[in-house]
């Protein structure tokens, strides 16, 4: 089994790469993500995950194991194959898909081509207690939650007042998730929703 490709990039494609190993050219289906940081005639290492069918043997690859990792829990969902995990991957970021996914953001899942509403919710049902160490063990930046003390009334008031405001469910999360961190267990709502609209300014100049 192939577990690693070290090479020049060959070709990039829409939706995969050619590698050039000493000569012989593999051909690897990739994430937008990973695409996007490969240039021809470059140096690129990606991580391979190698699928073996009766008809055919894909390769498939990943520019860290992060992004390899997620493509792994995916396809674990009933009716999350490796193209569609692919999909996922390209329209939204590792660290955005388990803050997607503790929110239980389904319109941000949605944005993959081929995810529709039930596939979205089952992806959110089925990964939620998978990710939920992981949003955690996260830095701030990543979206991980807020302190345990803080976690309440006051946090779902005003992640739903963010949203009341046209801010994305996920990305009010990770803004009020930073805010309640940052100010501690006795913040108030209002304290909540002001640092979190700062947290969100910040992010959109970055």
């Amino acid at each position: 089994m192939i577990a690693k490709l070290s090479g020049m990039v060959d070709q990039v494609g829409a939706d995969s790469a050619v590698i050039d190993v000493g000569g012989v050219g593999y051909l690897a289906f990739c994430s937008g993500r990973t695409l996007g940081l490969l240039s021809l005639g470059q140096p690129a290492k990606l991580l391979i995950e190698t699928h073996v069918r009766e008809d055919h043997i894909h390769l498939y690859g990943f520019i860290d194991a992060v992004e390899r990792d997620w493509f792994r829990l995916l396809t674990t969902v009933q009716g999350v194959g490796a193209r569609l995990a692919l999909a996922i991957l390209s329209a939204v970021a590792p660290d955005a898909l388990t803050l997607a996914i503790v929110a239980q953001d389904r319109a941000m899942l949605a944005r993959a081509e081929g995810v529709g509403p039930r596939l979205a919710a089952r992806i959110v049902n089925e990964l939620q207690n998978k990710v939920g160490g992981l949003a955690l063990a996260t830095a701030p930046a990543a979206g991980a939650a807020p302190p345990a003390g803080a976690v309440g009334g006051a946090v779902a008031d005003a992640v739903s007042a963010l949203e009341n405001l046209k801010i994305g469910r996920a990305e009010a999360f990770g803004a009020i998730s930073a805010a309640a961190r940052r100010l501690g267990d006795g913040a108030t709502v209002e304290d909540l929703i002001a640092a979190g609209l700062r947290e969100v300014g910040q992010r959109a100049e970055r």
